[in-house]
């Protein structure tokens, strides 16, 4: 059976390395993009089948990029991976088209569930 491989996206190098490891440990290839800029680029070029979204990042927050890679990214799904763990910002996420939400620090097992079905 083929890898299903997920691009992280995330401005935080140490975000990118923690979570790529663990994925891969959990059988899973990774690309990855330190904005979501070079994020739109890679799915130009790259075959996903899912995508991680960091919502707090400089050039283009995920809740400004979600809705962009929706668009482009017909029926994969994108998670919004944050920071922003008080109550209402899982339902911000979801409102901007995120397809799952995970907080910072990541639940891993709660990750798997939300990529299980891919």
């Amino acid at each position: 059976m083929e890898r299903k491989r997920i691009l992280v996206i995330d401005d935080d190098p140490r975000n990118i390395f923690a979570l790529s490891a663990v994925l891969r440990y959990r059988g899973f290839d990774c690309i990855s993009a330190a904005n979501a800029s070079l994020g739109l680029m890679v799915i130009e070029t790259e075959k996903v089948d899912a995508v991680l979204m960091d919502m707090m990042m400089p050039d283009m927050d995920g809740y400004e990029a979600i809705p962009i890679f929706k668009s482009r990214l017909s029926g994969i799904p994108v998670i919004a991976v944050t920071a922003q763990a008080m109550v209402g910002d899982r339902e911000k996420c979801l409102a901007a088209g995120a397809d799952g939400y995970v907080s910072k620090p990541v639940n891993i097992d709660l990750l798997m569930d939300l990529l299980k079905n891919l």
